[in-house]
């Protein structure tokens, strides 16, 4: 309690853990708006005339991908009581009491994590972007604790949705390390089971929304892996596409094949 209140009397915080805030950026003018829609449909695949077409857009130079989305009664604070919306995921992956409650000792820590991870703001609310970082690091040391990716003589695309992470491997190797990605939000759910690449287009644009879907690899109908600008880890998830960070879509792009097989599981916390 004491602990608490000193971390307190360092800046301003939310009064309750279930508050009603929306989460925004932690940093002003951090973070990228999520575009309306990222797909063309959710059951149809899209009209395929070509590979061509004008080229998407380079995303912008300089663009803070680990800015942390928290609600607005903390933002500016120097450590915060409320509670996040990862608490209890966070708490897990650092090795902290897990009951989903934020005390002194939890701020601390997960201040200490963002900060080495140089997540803006280090303010110790456990928000997406934590999560997802705190995930990719213990995925790095233990990829599929739960053996859900089947391991196959051909390249299986692996994406789990539980932890919002892919990778591809072949037999025992991995082609493509593990990486963030976000899927699909209530009501856009991304896919699962098995399914295969069937179309790619590298600038890719979405003719019903005119959104550009780089390095798109359509795996379901309208559902693909595709870049988007800005980062992954954001409050609310796509319109069932898998997006990815730009650097990783494109570095997809060079390991995929038309019909290599995809293999979805699992369900996005909060969908």
């Amino acid at each position: 309690m004491f602990v608490l209140a000193a971390v307190l009397a360092l800046g301003p915080t939310a009064a309750v853990a279930d508050t009603p805030d929306p989460l925004v950026p932690g940093v002003p003018g951090g973070g990228r708006a999520e575009y309306p829609m990222d797909t063309p449909d959710q059951v149809l695949p899209p009209l395929q005339e070509g590979e061509g077409g004008v080229p998407v857009p380079e995303p912008e130079e300089g663009v803070d991908e680990l800015v942390e989305y928290l609600p607005r009664s903390v933002v500016g604070a120097a450590c915060t009581a409320t509670a996040g919306a990862y608490q209890r995921q966070v708490e897990r992956l650092l090795g902290l009491k897990v009951d989903g409650k934020q005390s002194g000792a939890d701020c601390a820590a997960i201040k200490a994590f963002q900060t080495r991870e140089k997540i803006k703001p280090a303010n110790g609310y456990a928000g997406p972007v934590t999560w997802a970082r705190a995930e990719l690091l213990a995925a790095r040391k233990n990829l599929d604790p739960g053996r859900r990716c089947p391991v196959k003589k051909y390249a299986v695309v692996c994406v789990d949705l539980d932890r919002q992470l892919m990778w591809v491997r072949k037999g025992k190797k991995v082609t493509f390390g593990v990486v963030n990605m976000r899927s699909g939000r209530v009501g856009y759910a991304t896919r699962t089971g098995w399914h295969s690449v069937y179309w790619r287009h590298k600038d890719h644009w979405s003719s019903i929304y005119n959104t550009p879907m780089p390095y798109s690899q359509f795996f379901s109908g309208g559902q693909a892996f595709h870049a988007v600008y800005g980062q992954i880890a954001t409050p609310t998830g796509s319109r069932g596409c898998v997006n990815l960070g730009y650097g990783n879509a494109r570095k997809l792009w060079d390991v995929l094949r038309k019909g290599d097989r995809v293999y979805i599981w699992g369900k996005r916390p909060g969908s």
